[in-house]
């Protein structure tokens, strides 16, 4: 007489599994499509790139700032620092920089490239991780760096022939464009590892971090365009092409609504089954950019993609045998921009 309440229990966490991944795949791939296109195709008949990183930084993040601020009011949780404020800061600038070397990395190499080089984030969060916090890691997390950053060593050492960057051609374009992403890699490493480091040295909500962090970097993000003289610049060119007004806005919304996804799944059902989503997420966005964007893979890329996906499978595989390590989880449970 036990049994019948069983089914609808399964299939309430079949229902909370799908909307997960929907929510998740959907925002994502959305996201990693408009970054592309916003970097990389011209726009008007004029054929004109935009080029303000730092207006997307700050288009994103006040957004998110907005939607924590109002989580928090709605829950009615103070909206005092839990931390001291400069190092809500630290993260903030370790953020700015990530992002930004992420946008600035797609006038150079093409979004395959770059997403495939984030599967080794990995590396610097244990370099980091051992650093800030004193951590120690099993024989199998070095292994899989290796095979990572092997894999993504062919994927970025045998680009297509064919795959060319709008701005800049030639060695010296991917000389910088592979800068910009290990500049990207290192900062990512650093943010997630003070992250960590936060909510465990502090009473944290996730809202609170969120908050104070995104409100950092606007000013700071805004501050940098007055600085460069590129605000004015970057409002004149999306006035004058709405399409990249409407671009933005659609980055900006799906980045901040993959922030409720990626906390409501690692909630509901733990770190190691969001990696594996994001996983999955990773190699879809590299199909459909190849598909909807022309990028031609070589036979050396298909070969280091087989390498990255199949050891970060491996692990998600290996992991559930043991407990889950969130010194090499907090990389992957990061929201995109961080993403």
């Amino acid at each position: 007489m036990a049994e019948p309440p069983l089914l609808p229990l399964k299939e309430n966490k079949i229902a909370k599994g799908t909307f997960a991944v929907v929510g998740i795949m959907s925002t994502l791939v959305i996201y990693g499509i408009l970054q592309e296109k916003i970097m990389r195709v011209p726009y008007g008949p004029n054929k004109e790139f935009f080029s303000y990183s730092l207006f997307l930084v700050f288009c994103n993040r006040i957004t998110t700032s907005a939607v924590s601020a109002g989580i928090l009011l709605a829950s009615k949780k103070a909206l005092d620092p839990v931390a001291p404020l400069y190092k809500y800061g630290v993260v903030s600038i370790s953020n700015i920089l990530t992002t930004t070397c992420q946008y600035e990395a797609l006038k150079y190499v093409s979004f395959p490239v770059q997403t495939l080089a984030k599967c080794a984030k990995m590396i610097p969060v244990m370099i980091w991780g051992a650093i800030i916090m004193q951590k120690k890691y099993q024989g199998q997390d070095y292994l899989l760096a290796f095979l990572v950053t092997l894999g993504c060593s062919l994927f970025i050492l045998y680009q297509g022939a064919g795959d060319i960057s709008p701005f800049n051609r030639g060695r010296e374009s991917t000389v910088w464009g592979v800068s910009l992403m290990i500049g990207y890699l290192g900062f990512d490493g650093f943010t997630s590892t003070f992250q960590d480091n936060l909510f465990k040295g502090y009473d944290m909500e996730i809202h609170n971090q969120i908050f104070y962090t995104t409100v950092c970097s606007c000013l700071l993000s805004f501050t940098g365009l007055i600085l460069q003289g590129n605000l004015l610049m970057a409002i004149d060119f999306v006035s004058r092409h709405h399409d990249c007004f409407f671009d933005i806005a659609l980055l900006s919304t799906v980045a901040t609504a993959s922030q409720f996804f990626i906390s409501y799944t690692i909630r509901t059902f733990g770190a190691l089954t969001f990696a594996t989503i994001m996983t999955t997420r990773q190699l879809v966005s590299i199909l459909l950019s190849c598909l909807w964007f022309g990028h031609p893979l070589s036979w050396e890329q298909c070969i280091g993609a087989v390498i990255v996906f199949g050891s970060l499978y491996a692990r998600s595989f290996l992991k559930t045998k043991d407990k889950a390590e969130p010194s090499l989880e907090m990389a992957e449970t990061k929201a995109p921009g961080g993403s």
